[in-house]
Formats: structure tokens, sequence, C-alpha cells
């Protein structure tokens, strides 16, 4: 079973009466600085841009922008991929309700098979902490707290696999924007476990863990800079930036260019 695959979860998630004040802000955060990435991008490249959306969900992102005018005129088309089909089911309904087929894909797909897609983009994005979703497919949510070993998350073959597939379908001059990404401290961590509580989940993990999980099958990794520039080793340092999202070291926004 997949994060997603589980109705009440899927309700809660999209539910701002089971949301913390810190998710919605970030949310909000986030939304405001992919805005300003979509502006500079279709300037830069004078024309407007294809974007790539790993991890959809509810359409979210798709309906925040389509409501701007001034930035809806700046993407050529939307291309939606997600594992869950509930999620989908959501965002179609929205994309319909919308009248933006024509300009909206929407496809089943795990994140591991971007290789499949035959498009190049101009953008792809992964959004309200979706990279830190990507777990080993090994992890054992049921006996993971009877573990007395700590998760090496030194590396992470999942993450590294996915967003290298999503640099090779980038063209010359694209981007990928991961945000947002929660920050690797303990504030940040209480601020989970709290999101999670709220959600009326049952956390698993340990202060000695660098992400946080559930019973219920969620599972959200925290970074650090040095972590993510790790991960990250298929593109040049120095096309990689990162922005904060807020003043209490909570989230940030990754951009990685290509060149």
């Amino acid at each position: 079973m997949n994060m997603y695959d589980n109705p009440a979860t899927v309700a809660h998630s999209f539910d701002e009466n089971y949301l913390s004040p810190y998710l919605i802000q970030a949310q909000w955060a986030e939304c405001i600085a992919l805005k300003a990435v979509i502006y500079e991008l279709a300037n830069r490249l004078q024309r407007p841009i294809s974007i790539l959306d790993i991890g959809v969900g509810s359409g979210r992102v798709i309906q925040n922008l389509h409501d701007i005018p001034e930035i809806w005129q700046h993407v050529a088309h939307y291309t939606g991929t997600d594992n869950a089909v509930l999620c989908l089911d959501l965002a179609s309904k929205m994309v319909n309700t919308l009248g933006i087929t024509d300009k909206v894909t929407l496809i089943q797909m795990d994140a591991v098979h971007l290789q499949e897609l035959t498009a190049t983009f101009d953008l792809v994005i992964c959004t309200w902490f979706t990279p830190g979703n990507f777990y080993p497919d090994d992890f054992d949510f049921e006996n993971y707290p009877k573990s007395f070993q700590k998760l090496d998350l030194s590396k992470n073959p999942k993450f590294t696999a996915i967003f290298s597939q999503a640099y090779s379908l980038l063209v010359p001059q694209g981007e990928i924007v991961l945000g947002a990404c929660y920050k690797d401290n303990e504030a940040t961590r209480f601020k989970q476990e709290f999101s999670y509580k709220k959600m009326g989940m049952t956390v698993i993990t340990a202060p000695r863990d660098s992400f946080t999980a559930t019973l219920e099958r969620f599972w959200s990794q925290r970074f650090t800079k040095e972590k993510l520039i790790s991960y990250l080793s298929f593109v040049p340092v120095d096309c990689i930036s990162f922005h904060d999202l807020d003043t209490y070291e909570y989230a940030f926004q990754v951009r990685v260019k290509k060149q």
C-alpha cells in the first residue's frame, strides 16, 4: 500500500481542518516562490513553459497557478504524475471543473518510472514536502518501532534515481524545483510529529531519526543542504541553490538548474 491509498488519509491530507498552521503556511510560501520561478524561467526562455509535476496530489498547485492569469499564461502545458488513484481522481475532477483538459495531462505513474515519459520539460516540480516521501522499498513500518538500529540515510538511492531521471527530462536551461523540503532539526521534527498526530496518525520514529514515519505508512524525510547536494551528485554543485521559505528553520525550496 502507498501513502495515499487510504481514503481517510487522503481526505485528511487535503483538509485544512486536519493540517497544522506550519503546513498550511508552508503551502502558500512554496506557491509564492514557485510563481516567481515560473515567471523568471518563462522570461529567460522567452516563451510559455512546459511543467512536469511529480506527485500532483489533489491538483492544488494547478488550481493555484490557474487562478492567477498573469502566471497561467506562462504555462504552455502541465503534466502531473501520481501513483495514487485517489489523488488523481481529485485532480481530474478539478481539471475538468476548471475546463483546462486541453492544457493539463494527468498520468498514473510511480516516480521511479519517469524514464517512460517521452516528452521533455522546461520545469520539473515536486512540491509540499513530497521530495521527502521517497523511502526505501524494504522499510518495515510494522516493526521499525521495535528496532534499535538507526536507518542509514547517508544515501537515498530512490531519491537519487527519481531526480536523476527528472534531470534527464529537462531541456537545456531548464530547472527542477523541490519545494518545500523539511529542514533537519529538532524543532521541525516536533512540528512534523504534531502534524501527523493532528491527522490521527501514530508516529513510530524517534529523535535519532532524520525522518518521521507513522503506522499509517506516512514517511517524510528532513534534509540538510549537505545531504541534498550528496543525493544530487549528478548535478554540478554551483547549479544547486537553496531558498528559505520561512524565518524559523522549517522549510526551504531547492532549485536545480540544467546548463
